[in-house]
Parts: C-alpha cells; structure tokens; sequence
C-alpha cells in the first residue's frame, strides 16, 4: 500500500491547493444554515428588507463560492487519480516486462493482465475519491457538529450519542471487507485467463465443436466472480441501512427534544431548522464516509496486489564478470535444470560446445528439453547446475541488454502483431531498408510477399491470421535474420514449410549467415542432417552427440527417427 501511496509525492503541491479550496467551499456550506437561522430568528422580525435583501445575498454568495471551490478542487482530484494511475500503470507494466519468465510463471499471465486494468482503475477510483470525499466529508462531519454544538448544545448532545455506534459499524465492516474484494480480484484473475485462452484457441474451438464446452467454463468463471462480488458487495452494503437507522433514530429524537424546547422557549424555530439541516449535513457526510470506506476497501486489496509486482525482487541478477579463454563462441558445461524446485530436472547434465559459424541441431521427442535449453541460452532461466558461456564469458555476468542483442530468435509460439509486414520484421529496431529486403530473400520469404497487392506494406491481422501457417514462419525467420545476429536460434520455426523451402532456406543461411552460430530445434532429421553437430535428446538426457553420419552408426533412436522421415541414404540425397 505505501508503494502505492509514493506515486502521489510529484503532486503534493497540487493536492494541497486542491485540499485548500476544498476547504473554502466546504465552510461555505457550513456557514449557509447558521446565516438561515439567523435571518429567520434575528432579520425577519425585523422586517428590514434592506437586511434581509443583504443577508440573501451574503447566502447567494457563500453558495456560489461552495459551488465553484467543489467543482475546481474535484477536477484538480481527477487530474491527480489520472496522472499518478498513468504513472503506476506505466511502471507496473514495465516491471512486468522485467519479470523473469519464472516469475511471470508464478504470477500467472491472466492475474498480471488483471492487475494492470481492473486493480489500476480501483487505484484511479480510490485516489479521486479519497481527494474528493476524504477532505469534504470529515469538515462537513466535523464544522456540522460544531456549529450544531454552538446553536443548540442539548440537541448535540442527542446526536453525538448516536456516532459511536455509526463509527463501530463503518470500521467493522470495513476491515471484513478489504479480504474479500482480494478474493474477488483472484475471481477475476481466473475469469481473465479463461478468456484469453478461449480467444486465443477459438478456431481450434470452433474446428472441436467445442463452444458449448467453453460457455460452460466461462459460466462457472463468471458465476465464481457473481458470487464473490454479491457477498462483498451484501456485506459492504450493511454500513448504509445501519447508520441510516442510527442516524435517523438520533434524527427523531432530536426532532422530539427539539419541539420540546421550542414549546418551552428554551430555542428559536429557526435554530430548530438550521440543527436540522446540520443533521442532514452530518447524515450525508456520514454516507460519504462509509462509500470512501467503500472504494478504500477496493483500492487497498488492488493496491496490495500492485504492490507485489512491483516489489518483486530481481530474479536474474547480474553476477559479477566470469571470464575464460576458449575457442568456442557457446559452451554448455554440464547444465541441469528444473522449473520446480524439488521436482525431476527437465535437462540434466547436458554439455556441448560451437565455434563461430557452426551449426548445432536438436532433435529429440515432444517434451524432452529441446525448447528448455534455448530458454537457459537466452537466460529466461538461470541453470540449477553448470555453466554457460558466451564468447568465454558467463551469461550470468552480462547485461540483459547486451545478451538478447546477440540473439536472433523464432520461438516455437511466436506472435507477429497487427501491423504492416515491413515493421513486423523491423520490430522497433535500426534495421535499414536494404537489410530487411535482404533478411525477406533469405527467409523464402520474397516470392508471396512480393505477390501481394501491397508488399512490404501489407498489413496483418491480430496474430498473423490473415497469413498461413509456412508464409508466418517464414516473415518470423526474416525478422530473426533482419539484425544479422551474432546466434541465430530456430525453435521448430520450419514445421510448417515444404522440404523444398526449407533446404532452399539452410543454403540461403550457409551463404549469407557463415560468421552466425546458429541452433536449430528440430521434429524433423532433413532440416539438421547437415549441422555440425547434431544433439539427441530423450527424457532431458543427451543420448547422442555428433554428425549426421556419426549418429546414424552410433545412436539407434536418431537412425530410426531419420529413417522413418527420408528412408535410406539414397532418398536423403534425392530429397535434397
């Protein structure tokens, strides 16, 4: 909560000019029922109209001034919610681009995504609000006892027996409610992820006959968040029946005293008029405190989730530099890992070394390391065990910056954005124009781009969906070539191409990209039989190391998956 409350500092000044003409306007409103009283007990019987024209206008003018100070402190709040929520969700959004991937994991992408809408706009509410109503709704509570005290002290007395009981109930009520609108925000968190991934697998959906399935999780999502929100919304809402019947218990038994001394000509009928407009005065502020409880409750269990991410401690920290001569441009030295802590090591023990310019295939079963393995080079994990290097020097040791600059990457589920091809491939980055031309030629990708309409220009849709699956893979590797990397990683990116275009794309890379490392993650033998080294994996385990030819006599699994794709050795050629 106080990470929260430190956004506010670079408006300070502003909220205290706002909390000053907050102020003014709210003492004119306090001062409205004593001038009413005092124009009808002291002015009228007068009968000067001159005075009373006076005393009218005196009113005219304390409205006015009411009026015009709420209305330019309440946009001065506003301007304030607005700046500090842009700030936090600025911040909160960059830090989640600074999560480790372990950490996102942890939060969960739905939960993150929820935090940085809904609980942001609860933040917006509770900071205006507290501006709004915090500074109002105690001086009209506070200025109404006391002018009510000064006019009728024994009325007062009636009324201030009855506050305890409204204050107990506001507090109660308030300190059960913030742990319920946590487990409402949960609520959302999970309601968001069902969306995403219905959103995100609806032609899959569609293609199953699936809809009806998903309605079904989405009711029981949405029915979660109903139930939730009904019962902290029913146990919020208790405060207002509660002080209403306090409130109004003591209005009658003011009422009731007060027509006593009237009767007895201990008070005057327009101090009667004004106790009583005091009273509403005091019952309003009384209400608007319990809806600032209200959105306080909100805002806190929001702000504590906020809080969280943004206390999130570094997770990949950068060691201090470990540096060793070598030959080898990547070097794994016996590295292991798990993502749970405790439980079976996703790749263990695994060990290989690449000059400059070499090539290293991975091939191996669903779920045995491959894409693991790109995630540890890349350093979205940190090893368990061993170590990796980059030019001699330890990743663990070089800035995020400088390491993912040397990377050009296709991941296995990679995204392309809403937006023409030509930034697609460009992504941000000082890519000239000749570079991207070169990277498209390289990448296969030339004889569709140029076919259409717009070129370059060309814009996709949400994800790519207006592309098929080969034409995606192929503006993906244009993109990873368009920088020329120092080492090019290739997550299955050529599962979706004819064996043709993907020899076509092997030559164009050991043409153009000699001086680029590169790895390959591959389901199928053709697209690695040519690497330097070829890695075989099974249950995390190299069980092979070698060429082509060295692991077709040596490792039995390889010989079976790369006869079972290209047959003998006499269709392999003829293939290529």
């Amino acid at each position: 909560m106080k990470k929260v409350f430190l956004y506010l500092r670079p408006y300070v000044v502003r909220m205290i000019f706002g909390v000053i003409i907050k102020f003014t306007g709210t003492i004119m409103d306090l001062f409205l029922p004593w001038i009413l009283s005092y124009l009808i007990d002291v002015i009228v019987p007068k009968k000067n109209m001159a005075e009373i024209l006076f005393y009218g206008f005196l009113m005219l003018v304390c409205s006015v001034i009411a009026w015009s100070g709420n209305v330019i402190a309440n946009r001065m709040a506003s301007r304030v919610a607005r700046d500090t929520t842009q700030r936090l969700r600025h911040d909160l959004f960059c830090r989640i681009s600074y999560l480790s991937c372990r950490q996102t994991d942890a939060f969960t992408i739905a939960s993150l995504e929820s935090r940085l809408t809904s609980d942001t706009y609860n933040i917006h509410q509770m900071i205006g609000m507290m501006q709004r109503l915090g500074i109002r709704a105690p001086i009209l509570l506070l200025g109404g006892i006391t002018m009510s005290m000064f006019m009728e002290p024994v009325l007062t007395l009636v009324l201030l027996a009855v506050l305890p009981f409204v204050a107990v109930t506001v507090f109660s009520i308030s300190q059960r409610g913030i742990p319920m609108y946590t487990q409402l925000q949960q609520a959302v968190d999970r309601m968001v992820r069902v969306v995403r991934e219905n959103s995100s697998g609806i032609r899959v959906i569609k293609a199953l006959s699936k809809t009806e399935y998903e309605k079904e999780r989405f009711k029981a999502a949405n029915e979660n968040i109903v139930e939730k929100e009904t019962k902290a919304s029913v146990t919020m809402a208790a405060s207002n029946p509660l002080m209403n019947l306090f409130l109004n218990t003591g209005l009658t038994l003011v009422v009731v005293a007060g027509a006593f001394r009237v009767n007895a000509g201990k008070t005057q009928p327009g101090t009667i008029l004004a106790f009583l407009t005091y009273f509403t005065i005091i019952l309003n502020a009384m209400l608007s405190i319990n809806r600032m409880f209200m959105l306080f409750s909100k805002g806190s269990a929001s702000a504590k989730r906020i809080s969280e991410v943004l206390d999130t401690p570094e997770d990949l920290k950068i060691e201090s530099k470990d540096h060793k001569d070598t030959e080898y441009h990547v070097l794994f030295d016996h590295v292991s890992f798990s993502y749970h802590a405790g439980r079976s090591e996703v790749v263990s023990d695994i060990s290989f070394a690449l000059k400059r310019g070499e090539t290293l295939g991975i091939i191996g079963a669903t779920g045995c390391g491959k894409s693991t393995i790109v995630n540890l080079l890349i350093r979205f994990y940190d090893a368990d065990k061993g170590t990796i290097r980059i030019d001699g020097d330890d990743i663990q040791g070089i800035l995020s910056n400088e390491l993912h600059k040397k990377f050009g990457i296709v991941f296995q589920n990679d995204v392309l954005f809403a937006d023409t091809i030509e930034e697609n491939i460009r992504f941000g980055r000082d890519v000239s124009q000749e570079g991207i031309e070169k990277a498209i030629e390289c990448a296969q990708a030339q004889p569709f781009i140029y076919e259409l309409e717009e070129g370059v220009n060309y814009r996709l849709a949400i994800r790519g969906s207006n592309l098929s699956g080969g034409q995606k893979q192929r503006v993906l590797i244009a993109r990873a070539l368009a920088a020329h990397p120092e080492i090019l990683i290739l997550d299955d990116s050529s599962s979706a191409l004819d064996y043709q275009t993907d020899a076509q794309l092997r030559q164009a890379l050991a043409k153009n990209f000699r001086e680029t490392t590169t790895i390959i993650v591959a389901q199928r033998a053709s697209s690695i039989r040519h690497a330097d080294h070829i890695l075989m994996l099974e249950n995390g385990k190299e069980i092979g190391y070698g060429t082509h030819e060295e692991l077709m006599a040596s490792c039995e699994p390889y010989r079976q998956i790369s006869i079972s794709q290209m047959g003998d050795e006499n269709n392999e050629a003829s293939i290529e």
